[in-house]
């Protein structure tokens, strides 16, 4: 087993970030109720009879924030009254984060997707939904045509979309496009099957989905810094067996465009789609991701303290991390992902996408000996000028 070679120290934090450090529990009015059904108090803050009521029936953060402003304050001390500012100005933050991360995942992405074993190798179309013509050509497909239709609401917690994809077509038949499957997934609200997710303002995520007793689909998505209309997401799907030992399974890849404002996949991007089919093109070279590598590190930690599945990454970490190239599942398109066990029994899962000008967003999941989530980040690196 190896160790994961990675060293991080955090910058000098600023006063508006002390000040939320304040609380290490993202803004969660089921917190601030727990605390008013033990003690009728969060902090220094009383309440009475009416306002007690109003908090616990509270359903969003604007109602909470509302009922806190209007709270009996009691305290005098200076440091009471910075738990108050810190923990409105938490919820505001958090709520500003989740505007605009809705307004960047948001629309019709389209795009192409492909299915991967676990060394990295290009898995085939099944046979029969390969036209005629392309078997009597001998010519193999390995690329779906997909849409992936996406609406997060601003003022609530909800992210929808859909994995679409499109029975292959010979020529450019925008019209005749036909769907062979559709994936419709959620997060927040009553229907959704979500184990954690983790999201940043610029529209990357990362989404954990328990889909059987021992199967988890770890999707990453990546949003290129560069061109925000640009996007991919690489899913990992990992075995867990006996709570313990966790074993790479397969991979998929989208590599997704932006074509305009949500319609639910109404508009089929057909013979409009910027990007090509990808999966048997060349993966990406070793040498390419292997050195040392700086960069900054947003992180959510998941943990006893830290209830619910919603996460914002935060922080601005700063972090060396040393790559072989040798571990490393090779992709197209400049991409790769890894999956790795220490001697501890910790498990890494990692997806990266190499940019231009020797920069890389990479994104990855923490998890401990006994297969529980303990940390998702995304990160912004640079490769060291030694090593380029």
């Amino acid at each position: 087993m190896t160790a994961f070679p990675l060293t991080s120290f955090t910058s000098s934090p600023s006063q508006h970030l002390l000040l939320r450090s304040r609380s290490s529990v993202p803004f969660n009015s089921i917190h601030l109720q727990a605390s008013v059904l033990r003690n009728w108090k969060v902090g220094a803050f009383s309440f009475n009879g009416s306002e007690r009521k109003n908090l616990l029936s509270a359903v969003d953060q604007d109602a909470v924030t509302d009922i806190l402003r209007t709270a009996d304050y009691k305290a005098k001390e200076d440091e009471d009254k910075a738990d108050l500012e810190a923990l409105l100005q938490n919820g505001s933050c958090v709520k500003g984060a989740w505007s605009q991360f809705a307004k960047k995942v948001s629309g019709e992405w389209d795009g192409f997707g492909a299915d991967f074993s676990n060394e990295g190798k290009a898995n085939e179309l099944p046979e029969l939904v390969v036209p005629e013509a392309f078997r009597e050509w001998e010519v193999k497909l390995f690329d779906w045509q997909t849409q992936c239709p996406t609406l997060a609401e601003s003022e609530e917690n909800i992210l929808i979309y859909k994995n679409i994809l499109l029975l292959p077509t010979v020529g450019c038949e925008a019209d005749a496009s036909t769907r062979y499957k559709v994936d419709e997934r959620q997060v927040g609200g009553v229907n959704s099957r979500i184990s954690s997710f983790a999201y940043q303002s610029t529209g990357c995520y990362v989404a954990v989905w328990q889909k059987e007793d021992e199967l988890l689909e770890l999707e990453y998505c990546l949003i290129n810094p560069q061109d925000p209309e640009s996007r991919v997401r690489i899913i990992q799907f990992v075995r867990v067996l006996d709570n313990t030992n966790m074993v790479l399974q397969r991979i998929k890849v989208f590599r997704e465009q932006w074509y305009g404002p949500f319609r639910n996949g109404e508009q089929l991007g057909g013979c409009a789609i910027r990007d090509s089919a990808f999966a048997s093109t060349a993966p990406m070279i070793a040498s390419q991701v292997a050195g040392t590598w700086h960069g900054s590190k947003a992180v959510a930690t998941i943990g006893a303290s830290n209830t619910g599945f919603f996460h914002e990454l935060l922080g601005n970490d700063i972090q060396n991390r040393v790559r072989d190239g040798c571990d490393e599942i090779l992709l197209p398109k400049q991409l790769w992902c890894s999956f790795k066990q220490n001697k501890d029994g910790e498990a890494l899962s990692e997806v990266g996408w190499l940019l231009d000008h020797g920069q890389a967003i990479t994104s990855t999941c923490l998890f401990s000996s006994t297969a529980k989530l303990k940390e998702i980040s995304t990160a912004l690196e640079t490769k060291c000028l030694e090593d380029v």
